[in-house]
């Protein structure tokens, strides 16, 4: 089996097929449950790739941005106050109006951060959007590069052509043969058979270890985790816990990426039905096969590793479990 269970009284009440892989920089497979070669969009796992230009490029250097304004920019952030402060910052840094930020507005994922919004009698705005510090910096990056900031979004524009390049380059994948959409906030979004998204992730993660620039980024998001997800989320904790073991990021659609520090591993998981209740499991799961988290780690973690299933009197009526093992990762050496 490679499922994620939730069990109610002692009884499995429902099922989320995973798929998942880890592989090496040469594009190895080295475990897998379910179908390594199934298709799916990274959308914003994608995000410590689509980072990268604004180091590379010397444009987080430029402007002043620190680590935690970088790791903001690889974000799927919950909308708390220091979310919406970066995202402001990296503006303001590169000279922008806040008004050219072309995601969508919504409340913010907090629920605290939502009561505080609508208490101020505030609207929320384009900056509480998940997605607004990945926007801030694609409109640094074109203010940076010296393209018009003005439509940094759409299919085609500069900002997107170098997206796309990113996926390329990390893939090994021929442009033509990678398929886009238009992600949740907007702009581009890429797929990948999972096998290669797995790849991408050791690939980069070599990149970091050899000190390489993606180990700014990296660096970043494993030192401000709070700024990567924000109070509570699975994301944050871990990397919290694990320090610069790992680094991980979440995507829509029940897809969770990332890479083994020092050990040249990436990992990619797929939730057939698209549960983010599911993946956050396979995910704790995966890390623990992979020795990044011991047993101290999965208890300090716990709540994500099985998360309690309450009713609305608060009470525990049953649990979210991981139903899958991978016993080859016991090569400690890999």
């Amino acid at each position: 089996m490679n499922d994620v269970e939730v069990v109610r009284g002692g009884t499995i009440e429902s099922r989320h097929r995973v798929h998942a892989v880890v592989a090496d920089a040469d594009g190895a497979v080295l475990a897998s449950i379910g179908d390594p070669r199934i298709e799916t969009f990274h959308r914003s796992a994608a995000k410590p790739m689509q980072a990268l230009p604004l180091v590379e490029e010397g444009v987080a250097e430029r402007f002043g941005f620190t680590e935690a304004e970088l790791a903001l920019c690889c974000a799927s952030h919950e909308g708390e106050a220091a979310h919406v402060e970066g995202a402001r910052s990296i503006l303001a840094k590169a000279g922008a109006d806040e008004a050219l930020l072309r995601c969508g507005a919504h409340l913010p994922y907090s629920d605290a951060a939502t009561r505080a919004l609508l208490t101020s009698g505030a609207s929320p705005g384009r900056i509480h959007n998940n997605c607004s510090g990945k926007h801030a910096g694609m409109i640094a990056l074109a203010i940076g590069l010296g393209w018009d900031p003005v439509d940094y979004h759409r299919e085609g524009h500069p900002v997107q052509r170098r997206m796309t390049q990113e996926i390329v380059r990390w893939s090994g994948m021929p442009e033509e043969k990678i398929p886009t959409g238009i992600d949740g906030c907007g702009v581009m979004c890429f797929a990948t058979p999972l096998d290669v998204m797995a790849a991408s992730f050791a690939r980069y993660t070599a990149a970091a270890d050899r000190g390489e620039p993606a180990a700014e980024v990296v660096v970043a998001m494993t030192r401000y985790p709070f700024m990567v997800g924000g109070t509570g989320r699975t994301c944050t904790d871990v990397m919290k816990v694990a320090g610069e073991r790992v680094f991980v990021k979440l995507g829509a659609e029940g897809v969770y990426g990332g890479g083994v520090r020092g050990r040249g591993l990436g990992f990619a998981i797929k939730v057939e039905d698209g549960g983010r209740r599911a993946v956050e499991v396979a995910l704790l799961r995966l890390l623990a096969a992979l020795g990044v988290l011991d047993t101290d780690d999965l208890e300090r973690l716990r709540a994500h590793a099985k998360p309690a299933l309450r009713n609305t009197l608060g009470e525990v009526v049953g649990e979210i479990r991981p139903a899958f093992d991978f016993p080859s990762l016991a090569l400690s050496g890999t």
